[in-house]
């Protein structure tokens, strides 16, 4: 049995056009892109063309966009990049953040920055009225991400980002599952540092960015030969970069098409959820258009996602960054979700390939899995 993929906000698919991009770098041209002479200039060229790609989806010059290994060394060089040039003061980071944010924030907390937590409501948005009152002490970096990557919630980046601005902090978003799905703009989001990467937009593993204004001050996490401007030493994953720039060129030229194809997939998908007895999470806000987080009232999550693994479905009870861990999402808590509640979370992400029939199938697999269940339970009672 052909399983279905419906898991996109963990990992999507490597594009074939993609794949053919970076063939060629994982054969003949393995070039050091550092060294100086025909293999390296060739490895170098084939960087600066995907800086210019990962500029481009973003609105960016080139020279903006430091490659890194993926969203986390991306989201752990702004945090701790930028306190290595500040004096400690508050790390401001929403509830909702990515563990990738919320760690590196929680290691300057024990190194004398205060840690402030910015409040969500009941429907998974930032709480501008709490990002003010935060600010009103001597703030040094605040980070909210996009799109989350549970309930696939927008935030309004932008106005907590001119709040930070005023109040004279670093502000960053973490754009990991935001882009490709719904326009990403640097200059309009107003950020001082954005994350990105390739896994997530049908690129390879391995390779991300942080796009930074070039005001910025960041200490270089990892330090060494001075790659990446100084900011990021390594010896430059080529195929991967030449990769994720090939992924962005593409993800740009189908968004127009494929982010209403998404909305559609999931209406039809959360209409039949709600037939069935789902609470759906986020409902009410704007959302990247491809993410449904939903709950069973009285039904474990994840006995659920092994139920619909069984009958050819893969999705998700949670982030995949940890999805090994038995307690609720912090997500969820966030936004007011009583804990036995959060435990039955389930997440489905569709993706390009994803097609209505895969998503009346999934359906079915699901109403099954919920009735059989649901008897179990009440016999169980």
């Amino acid at each position: 049995m052909e399983h279905v993929y419906l898991d996109h906000n963990a990992t999507t698919p490597l594009d074939e056009k993609v794949l053919a991009a970076m063939m060629p770098y994982l054969r003949d041209r393995y070039g050091n892109a550092s060294s100086r002479h025909e293999f390296g200039t060739v490895a170098r060229k084939a960087v600066d063309v995907a800086r210019e790609q990962v500029a481009a989806i973003v609105g960016v010059r080139p020279a903006q966009v430091i490659f890194v290994s993926g969203g986390t060394e991306a989201n752990n060089l702004f945090v701790k990049g930028a306190a290595g040039y500040l004096k400690p003061t508050q790390v401001a980071v929403s509830a909702i953040e990515h563990p990738c944010v919320a760690k590196p924030a929680q290691e300057l907390a024990r190194a004398g920055w205060k840690l402030r937590k910015l409040a969500v409501d009941r429907d998974g948005r930032i709480d501008l009225s709490d990002v003010e009152e935060a600010l009103k002490e001597p703030t040094g970096i605040v980070s909210v991400m996009l799109a989350n990557n549970e309930t696939g919630v927008i935030q309004d980046v932008a106005a907590v980002a001119e709040r930070a601005r005023r109040a004279g902090a670093r502000m960053h978003t973490d754009a990991v599952q935001a882009l490709g799905k719904i326009p990403v703009s640097f200059g309009a989001l107003n950020v001082h540092a954005m994350t990105l990467s390739a896994h997530k937009i049908y690129g390879p593993k391995g390779a991300g960015a942080l796009v930074v204004d070039k005001r910025l001050e960041l200490r270089p996490v990892i330090s060494g030969g001075g790659h990446e401007q100084g900011l990021r030493s390594g010896t430059e994953n080529v195929p991967a970069i030449v990769g994720f720039g090939a992924a962005c060129e593409l993800a740009a030229g189908r968004l127009a098409n494929l982010a209403p194809a998404l909305a559609a997939l999931r209406a039809r998908l959360e209409r039949a959820l709600h037939e069935l007895g789902a609470v759906i999470f986020g409902e009410r806000a704007e959302r990247i258009p491809n993410t449904s987080y939903f709950v069973f009232p009285g039904i474990d999550g994840e006995t659920l996602v092994i139920e619909v693994d069984k009958a050819g479905y893969a999705v998700a009870s949670g982030a995949a960054c940890s999805s090994a861990s038995t307690e609720p999402s912090a997500t969820l808590l966030a936004m007011g979700v009583a804990p036995e509640v959060a435990r039955g979370a389930v997440r489905v992400s569709c993706g390009m390939a994803t097609t209505a029939e895969q998503v009346e199938g999934f359906l079915g697999a699901l109403s099954g899995a919920v009735y059989r269940l649901r008897r179990l339970t009440a016999v169980a009672v």
